[in-house]
């Protein structure tokens, strides 16, 4: 295994990952909207087809209904929360693979590595809950027909007045269910991926952009081939009416199942996983390069 960088700065770590998370909701922020859509619509009547045939048939008539948009729609939520979410990412792995290590230049096994990622799950899901709650309803409104949020503050606002604080994190328990067990995998393979794509005798801090972007991609893929199941009964739940679940995802889940079968859990699969490979290799390549250039400007931070 190649030598793994050390020590982490996070400060560096902070302006490196927001930068890195911006690249990533820019470049994957439509196929998400697509996602959400799918995930989201209502159960067909008997006779009727459904809203969305698939991920494309959802493209095409949120493109020609809203225009490119209609795409973008609830993007300032995750925009404004990925600076602080992906510094706290990208630092809460850093402090995993730190507090697993005897000596500083240890260097960690594969399931410290996803130890550390689950850790940065945890850390980014105080941020990561209301910003999805938030995007989530913009994302679907359009759809409905209804306007019932201007944007993003508008509907914080209104959700907190309805139901307080509750009503701004509802979610919260999915969101740590998607994001633990996917952030371990999705750190884990990136670090995998970069130290078997390292020709020998160099080190990982010399990979050329094309072996960054495929890695960073692949772990994207990797993340989301785990995280799918809760979050389509995150989108779900988030997105219902005040009271249709008493019991929380066990009730989605258990809905999900008796009506449209295990299947279901996978509902945007194809939007997901067009969308995994460019956004997270965007991600990582800002990451990185924004890492570099932080390292030259201010070496000693």
């Amino acid at each position: 295994m190649a030598k793994q960088p050390q020590p982490i700065s996070p400060l560096k770590n902070f302006f490196a990952g927001g930068f890195g998370g911006v690249c990533l909701v820019f470049v994957g922020h439509p196929l998400d909207t697509i996602k959400v859509r799918l995930q989201t619509q209502p159960k067909p009547q008997p006779g009727q087809a459904p809203l969305y045939s698939g991920t494309f048939d959802c493209f095409r008539k949120t493109l020609v209904g809203e225009g490119v948009q209609g795409l973008y729609r609830g993007m300032a939520a995750p925009i404004i929360g990925v600076t602080p979410m992906y510094a706290v990412c990208f630092f809460g792995f850093g402090l995993g693979k730190r507090l697993q290590q005897r000596k500083p230049d240890d260097v960690l096994t594969y399931p410290q590595l996803f130890a550390a990622g689950m850790l940065s799950g945890v850390f980014t899901t105080v941020i990561m809950a209301p910003g999805e709650r938030i995007k989530c309803l913009l994302q679907i409104q359009a759809a409905t027909g209804e306007t019932k949020y201007s944007g993003s503050l508008d509907c914080a606002k209104q959700l907190y007045r309805e139901a307080g604080i509750r009503g701004v994190y509802k979610g919260t328990v999915l969101t740590l269910m998607r994001d633990v067990p996917a952030s371990g995998m999705y750190f884990m393979t990136y670090e995998w991926l970069k130290n078997i794509l390292t020709p020998e005798g160099k080190s990982v801090s010399d990979l050329s952009v094309p072996r960054i972007l495929f890695a960073g991609g692949l772990a994207g893929i990797f993340n989301w081939v785990v995280a799918i199941p809760p979050d389509v009964l995150k989108s779900r739940f988030q997105t219902a009416p005040e009271g249709k679940y008493p019991n929380g995802f066990r009730d989605v889940l258990r809905e999900l199942i008796r009506e449209e079968g295990v299947a279901s859990l996978y509902k945007g699969f194809t939007a997901v996983m067009i969308r995994a490979f460019p956004a997270n290799a965007a991600c990582f390549l800002g990451f990185e390069v924004a890492m570099k250039f932080l390292n030259w400007v201010v070496p000693g931070l």
